[in-house]
């Protein structure tokens, strides 16, 4: 049987990017690697748009995120963070584990953040240091407006916007200078196609400022360590080679195709994978907001999405991802992020009417995959 991943991390990787990881790995303080670093640093500033150091960390995507707190936060300090999801619920938990006192937004799994929530908790508790969202909740499949809610934290001087970007930077506009965020965590797995492991952290001035009043405990993950590294060209401890021979591949790549091309496939893709969905009577999970990162869609009454999940790749090798905590069940996901386009799109719809066909759900088959090609046509 033959093999999709559709997952929301890990994404299907392109023969090029697994070709380039093949070849013999260098020491990573070998002048070879030196060079490839200094290519790649530059790479990811224009990925990440910004004239920030982005720092390179041999971890998954959640060792940025802990970063992004002990290199920021002390123990006593107070950080506001948005949980409308797994993943923003994991800021929280971060935060406690190093002392961190917590302000929390809960915002309603599938609804975004409001701005003015955030601005009425800063402007009751102006000690608050540090606010901390998803750009992309990929437990939800919904994308917060950071944007606005930088414009309302810029106001703040002593205050930083932290951004998980992990499921968000390259593949729809995130633009780090221009919106002011303070910090930007990304990881390897997800729009940059490669395996896990890299997490990549963009840091502004005003987060390294506030990093030099900071007492936490830290040692692997020492950001000050780390941007000592990368402004020689080099990491603070032995590099993930293989991995970063693999982004450099993978930039290259991105770049010829262009970021805003980019984008514009992905909201493509996205929007025909919902409206395919919609056009055999399913809907799209997010209640506003949705992204374009990854679609999570709501199961219809009376059939469970673990079931189609688990149908999908053992039936048809079709590795999509469920829903999860108490979604699990509700919702099933399908990425839009990785070696993915076109028929890969048509593929899951097909896949999901075949597979609900099957468990005795009323539709016509095709109907879902009409619609999704009508929408491609336009690419």
């Amino acid at each position: 049987m033959k093999k999709y991943l559709l997952a929301p991390g890990p994404t299907a990787i392109s023969p090029e990017v697994l070709l380039s990881m093949a070849q013999p790995i260098l020491h990573h303080r070998a002048p070879e690697f030196v060079e490839l670093l200094k290519r790649v640093k530059e790479d990811l500033k224009w990925l990440f748009k910004t004239e920030n150091d982005v720092l390179i960390i041999a971890s998954t995507g959640t060792g940025g995120m802990e970063g992004s707190v002990s290199n920021f936060l002390s123990p006593g300090d107070k950080a506001l963070f948005v949980n409308g999801g797994k993943f923003g619920e994991r800021w929280g938990k971060i935060c406690k584990s190093y002392g961190v006192e917590t302000v929390e937004i809960k915002v309603e799994w599938g609804c975004v953040v409001n701005p003015n929530d955030v601005a009425a908790a800063l402007e009751k508790d102006p000690s608050i240091k540090a606010v901390f969202t998803q750009a992309s909740e990929t437990s939800t499949g919904v994308a917060h407006p950071i944007k606005e809610v930088a414009e309302v934290v810029r106001g703040y001087d002593h205050c930083l916007m932290v951004v998980d970007a992990i499921s968000a930077l390259g593949v729809f506009d995130v633009q780090t200078d221009a919106w002011g965020l303070d910090v930007v965590v990304s990881g390897s797995q997800k729009a940059l196609a490669l395996p896990p492991g890299l997490a990549f952290v963009s840091v502004s001035e005003k987060a390294w400022r506030q990093a030099e009043k900071t007492n936490n405990a830290t040692f692997y993950f020492d950001f000050k360590k780390e941007r000592a590294a990368i402004q020689k060209n080099q990491t603070a401890y032995t590099a993930a080679v293989s991995l970063i021979v693999g982004l450099e591949q993978s930039l290259k790549m991105m770049r010829e195709e262009g970021l805003e091309n980019i984008f514009a496939r992905r909201a493509l893709m996205a929007k025909a994978l919902r409206e395919g969905m919609t056009a055999i009577g399913l809907s799209s999970f997010p209640k506003e907001g949705a992204s374009t990162s990854v679609t999570a869609i709501s199961v219809p009454e009376g059939y469970d999405g673990q079931a189609i999940y688990k149908d999908l790749r053992v039936k048809y090798g079709i590795t999509a991802a469920g829903g999860q905590d108490h979604l699990k069940g509700k919702v099933f996901r399908i990425s839009n992020m990785g070696y993915l386009d076109t028929f890969d799109t048509i593929m899951a719809v097909a896949a999901v009417e075949m597979v609900l066909k099957a468990m005795g759900h009323p539709l016509t088959l095709g109907t879902g995959v009409g619609v999704a090609q009508e929408i491609l046509l336009k690419k």
